[in-house]
Formats: C-alpha cells, structure tokens, sequence
C-alpha cells in the first residue's frame, strides 16, 4: 500500500483532495512525487519523515517552482512507473537511472547525476573484478537497474540472481550470507557502508549511466520548466552543495550535476527537445 508523507502538515487536505494533475499544477497544493523511500541517503524514513537527498532536492525544486511545501508518496521501486501513470504523483522523485528503453516510454529531464554499479560484500571479502562473481548469488533491487544488468549479464559472468523488493533486503541477504554481493547504485553503497561496519563496497563499476527525472509522455512543457529548475541548480551550486552534505564529498569536477546539456530532456535519446534556451531563474 503507498504510504504518504506529507512535509507541509498544514496543507494535507488539499493535498489529498484529488489525485496530482499536471492539467493545472494548483499552485496553492504541494507538489505531490513519488519515491522509494529504501534508498539511503536519497530517501529514507527519518523521526519527523522523510529525509535525505531527495527530500532536500524536492523541497527545493517545489520552493522554486513557487509550490507550498511537497509530498512524497512511498512506493516500492517495482510499482514505481505503474504508479506514475496511473497519476498517483506528478514525476519521479526516485533515483532513477536514464536508458533508452525507458525513455521510450516516458520523457526524462536532463541528466543531473552520474552514477554506476556499487557491489556490497560482508566486510572482510573482497572482489579483484566482474570475473569473481562466478558461481556466486548476487542479491539485487527487484525492478532496478541494477536488476537489468545483472539478468543481463548474470550468464556471461557465471552468477545467480536474487531479486528483493528493497535495497536494505538486498544488503540483509549479504549479511546472513544469503548472497556474496547486493548491487545498488555506487553512491547509495558507499553511504550504506558508511552506515554499517559489517559491509563494505568491494567494487565499483563505474559506467556512465545518470540518473534524471522522470515525467508522464504528456507533461512535456512540465518537464521542461522542471530541468530548468535543475539547470538553475547546477548553475547556483545547489546541486554540488547537496551532494557534499549527504554524500560527505563534492561531485566530480565536469559531472553532470555541474554541466547544463543543450535543448530539453537526455540529448540523443527519445524525448529529447533541441531547443535553445535560457532557463528562468529566480
């Protein structure tokens, strides 16, 4: 059942008068988005609420786009996108990977993370490279990107999968030895290690996927005002400063939570917009 979170009280009956519509975007109501709330520290469940990364990142966006406050509805990452298009939020609050096939089928902002594959082992194991992981049982997010790539190339490197519907079980079946690794984003790994002294992250692939936001097909001009909030954010250094806060360090030098991309949307990929613009900052 979707849980929700709501980080302006005040405003909880007009918040859950009506299902979020893009038609109108009421700009007396919170913004309403969807997010695993298993994924530390991009969104967990903290004493007052939600906290972390994204709860930060929200706020902000919703502040900028002159919204009263934000709510956050809970969904596993599996019912994620069902719950997208049957309008239960406005967009993705998730950390969400940007691929082509799922471009198909929704429209993405541009990219504002960079990200790759973190494998978490029990602390005192270690892995040289993709080639040890055979004949061992890799513990994944079931519906990730994570889970893509390991039903992917689970034949190639000689490994089972384990399918979990959250990232902390992915981590616990590590811990009872259940699985030898759980693969989950490289930055939600370093943080859960950071956090648990029993795991470590083993190994880092890094693979130049970034995450972006994700939009219902029909909200293309609602996606563009959005990434020019973001592009906002990296110009101002919102971005970098987040990152340093939940992440303990700043982004890379030229990531793409620094660098504004031409047009609208991930260039190269459906959904893509070329057009110039100049986004409009408050």
């Amino acid at each position: 059942m979707l849980r929700r979170f709501l980080l302006a009280a005040p405003l909880l009956v007009l918040a859950l008068a009506a299902p979020a519509q893009e038609a109108d975007h009421p700009q007396n109501r919170p913004l309403v988005v969807g997010s695993d709330f298993g994924v530390a520290p991009w969104m967990v469940r903290g004493a007052g609420g939600p906290e972390g990364f994204g709860v930060d990142l929200m706020t902000e966006i919703a502040k900028r786009l002159g919204r009263p406050g934000v709510e956050i509805v809970d969904v596993n990452f599996s019912g994620l996108f069902a719950a997208l298009f049957a309008r239960r939020f406005e967009f993705t609050a998730n950390p969400l990977n940007i691929t082509e096939e799922r471009a198909q089928r929704m429209l993405y902002t541009e990219p504002f993370f960079a990200t790759g594959n973190g494998f978490i082992t029990r602390r005192n194991e270690t892995l040289a490279g993709l080639e040890a992981l055979k004949g061992r049982a890799i513990a994944v997010n079931r519906g990730t990107i994570s889970d893509t790539w390991a039903t992917a190339n689970a034949e190639k490197y000689g490994f089972e999968v384990q399918r979990y519907d959250t990232f902390p079980d992915s981590v616990q079946a590590v811990l009872t030895r259940r699985a030898f690794a759980a693969i989950n984003e490289i930055p939600t790994t370093v943080y859960a290690a950071s956090q648990n002294r029993q795991i470590t992250v083993a190994f880092k692939d890094y693979t130049g996927r970034n995450f972006g936001i994700a939009f219902r097909p029909e909200s293309r001009e609602y996606r563009n005002r959005v990434e020019e909030v973001l592009e906002c954010m990296k110009g101002d250094g919102f971005l970098a400063r987040l990152h340093e806060k939940w992440y303990g360090a700043p982004p890379d030098a030229g990531s793409s939570m620094t660098q504004v991309f031409p047009g609208y949307g991930p260039p190269g990929l459906p959904g893509f917009e070329d057009t110039a613009h100049t986004p409009r900052c408050q």
